[in-house]
């Protein structure tokens, strides 16, 4: 019976799914003491890795819990946009006139309708009023009347979050988003004069910047402790105040703040690019929409979702992650977008894959929220899936690579695991997150999710690269026939 017995767990272990035999609730010795010496209880953890093609996990621990996944929610959101958009996708800002066009002079509004473009930049900006001064377009009559209709105008609180409306992480979608609404400040210490500049960029009529800030001798040390920073934002107007001390080590540094509402800031930019380019302009600015009559004068296009795809994943940006999550609402199910399009299109999307996430929560689908959640296991699932599809070459490389680039740019260098690594990196006060690709030292590919939820979540990282050095060089592939 015993030499019978022997058999049969030969010919299962022979005859068993790749992968079926290493599947296991116990983390391997390394992660497990990294865990303890960070303080983080097994009931704060899920983990699931999973090696491509194989029918069951190497580790699923706490898989199963509905956590908060910081931005590695923002698979969900790029995944979903690649195969539904499509990867070569685009999106438009049109410049319509409100009144023909006669020897330069529009003797009527200047229309300018966003689509939800993620990454409308000044120089974006800049250069779609440029090809309008180009196309005849001197002097402008009538109002500048901004159409932000494709996004609904829903009450947003940028405060609401962590209680700092004016960091740009914290600005709220919208059609017409024009360089993040963000003003970036510069400090510029002069040795020769002991004095240090500061400059805002861009700068609008609507932002007063008060410099406070006396020269320092010295070491540089953390220059932003030094300065008390008073950011007053408002609607129409805004006001920075430096107070401190500023030290001529610390060299030339910079800051970005959204201090003002998405029409005040659109207005205060396009009159001064609009000056620059040597138009005139005297009217007024306020919302509305286009309307039958209008005649397209210019327009602009994006980047490819590609490619806006992988500044969110890279860097992790919860600004553009916000716009492509309403994106996909507006889509789907026509504008104007809405968060409750966009849940709605991803859940139908997901069903149609066969994938069923019934602890799933999406607020705006960047990660960037409290009440967000997906399991460990249903989000490597998603990435074993999204392995299959044709934008998994897009989806890939959209992921911090280690020791490389992004947001793994200083993880593991010098690690075997460095550059064989995709990973999306999530933190919030109380989690860390890590999920993506690892390509192992005998060129498996292996989806990768690790979520910490806890009070010591900050001292995760240990753990969270522990584990990647061991999916890297783990040695348990199980016998072959």
């Amino acid at each position: 019976m015993r030499f019978i017995t022997v058999l049969i767990l030969i010919f299962t272990a022979a005859f068993a799914p790749r992968g079926a035999l290493a599947q296991t609730t116990r983390l391997p010795e390394a992660v497990a003491q990294a865990l303890a010496r960070a303080g983080l209880p097994d009931s704060s953890v899920a983990i699931y890795v999973q090696e491509i093609g194989a029918e069951r996990p190497l580790i699923a621990f706490g898989a199963d819990r509905a956590l908060n996944p910081a931005s590695t929610m923002k698979l969900v959101t790029t995944y979903a946009a690649l195969e539904l958009l499509g990867p070569a996708y685009v999106w438009s800002t049109e410049a319509y006139g409100g009144a023909p066009l006669v020897q330069g002079v529009l003797n009527g509004d200047l229309i300018l309708k966003g689509y939800g473009d993620p990454k409308l930049t000044l120089e974006n900006f800049w250069l779609l009023l440029r090809n309008l001064r180009a196309r005849g377009v001197r002097e402008i009559r009538g109002d500048l009347v901004l159409d932000r209709s494709y996004f609904s105008r829903e009450e947003y609180d940028a405060a609401r979050f962590d209680d700092q409306p004016t960091r740009p992480y914290n600005t709220g979608p919208d059609a017409l988003l024009v360089n993040f609404k963000a003003v970036t400040v510069q400090f510029l210490p002069d040795a020769e004069a002991r004095t240090v500049r500061v400059m805002a960029e861009p700068f609008l009529p609507q932002l007063k910047v008060v410099n406070n800030l006396k020269f320092a001798d010295g070491p540089c040390g953390d220059w932003l402790s030094q300065i008390k920073i008073d950011a007053q934002g408002g609607p129409e107007t805004a006001r920075l105040a430096f107070n401190g001390t500023y030290a001529l080590d610390c060299g030339e540094k910079a800051r970005s703040f959204s201090v003002l509402g998405h029409r005040q800031y659109a207005a205060g930019l396009f009159s001064q690019l609009w000056q620059e380019l040597g138009g005139v302009f005297a009217g007024n600015v306020r919302d509305g929409e286009l309307t039958p009559a209008a005649r397209l004068l210019a327009s602009a296009k994006s980047h490819t979702l590609a490619e806006i795809v992988r500044d969110i994943n890279k860097f992790s940006n919860n600004v553009m992650a916000r716009q492509l999550f309403l994106t996909l609402g507006a889509a789907g199910e026509g504008a104007p977008a809405t968060a409750d399009k966009s849940n709605r299109v991803i859940r139908q999307w997901l069903a149609a894959k066969g994938l069923s996430f019934p602890e799933l929560v999406l607020e705006n689908g960047s990660g960037l929220s409290r009440i967000e959640r997906i399991s460990a296991k249903n989000l490597g699932q998603l990435l074993v899936t999204a392995f299959k599809s044709p934008v998994m070459p897009e989806l890939m490389a959209s992921l911090p690579l280690t020791a490389v680039d992004g947001t793994m740019r200083k993880r593991l260098s010098g690690a075997l695991v460095a550059g064989q690594a995709h990973i999306k990196t999530g933190s919030l006060t109380h989690v860390r997150s890590i999920a993506g690709y690892v390509l192992d030292y005998q060129g498996r590919r292996v989806a990768v999710v690790f979520i910490v939820n806890h009070v010591n979540a900050g001292h995760a990282q240990p753990v969270q690269d522990a584990l990647l050095k061991w999916v890297y060089q783990r040695e348990d592939r199980p016998p072959r026939r």
